[in-house]
């Protein structure tokens, strides 16, 4: 069995005790890399085959994930399900890409994967979840052809809340990562001069912010 923390941070996904800025602009410790984790495949294959393992194959017909980071899980996740299929069948993989309707934000199946969601049970996929937004996107966007959307798994539950508070489905989550965070007013490693991380998240516009 994969060692999860272990995978994440062998990719240099994980990053703890660091100054990190937030999309949120709040201000935190511990950040989450997805981008560094799918320059790896085998390790992207490895946590996949995780997430496939919480289901009967032979109940899974699609894969579906948001993209762009659920493109790359939804065919690794669906490879392992069909390969642990026991009739033979394939389990297809595809994704729901945004779109902006009357000011609101949803999720939709283009390219003819409505066809192939229709009435089907269906695996949503998503690496981090923190709100949960397009993860919920993806669920509403299955029902709305009349699919059953199985369960919901992820990478990795940054929200610090129990998948029960977050969504209608099963919630299976490799990892948890409790992320402490501060407004930046309130920020404690601001006011210890620690310097910024400007890797990842948005560390660098908020140092630019700052000089301007």
């Amino acid at each position: 069995m994969v060692e999860i923390m272990e995978a994440l941070a062998g990719a240099g996904a994980l990053i703890r005790d660091s100054h990190i800025v937030y999309t949120s602009g709040r201000h935190g410790t511990a950040y989450v890399n997805k981008d560094a984790l799918y320059l790896h495949p085998l390790i992207t294959e490895q946590l996949c085959g995780v997430m496939a393992g919480e289901y009967d194959a032979d109940q899974v017909d699609v894969v579906a994930g948001p993209t762009v980071g659920g493109v790359i899980l939804a065919q690794w996740v669906a490879w392992h399900l069909t390969r642990a299929r026991t009739d033979g069948g394939e389990v297809l993989a595809v994704y729901a890409e945004e779109e902006i309707a009357d000011g609101v934000k949803r999720r939709v199946f283009r390219r003819g994967y409505d066809e192939q969601v229709r009435g089907k049970r269906v695996v949503v996929v998503e690496d981090i979840v923190t709100t949960g937004g397009s993860a919920r996107q993806v669920l509403d966007a299955v029902r709305a052809l009349g699919a059953t959307p199985l369960g919901l798994s992820i990478i990795c539950n940054r929200s610090g809340k129990p998948g029960e508070a977050l969504f209608d489905v099963p919630l299976h989550a490799l990892a948890t990562v409790a992320l402490d965070s501060w407004a930046e007013d309130e920020c404690p490693l601001c006011a210890q001069g620690v310097p910024v991380n400007t890797s990842v998240g948005k560390g660098k516009a908020f140092l630019a912010r700052k000089q301007a």
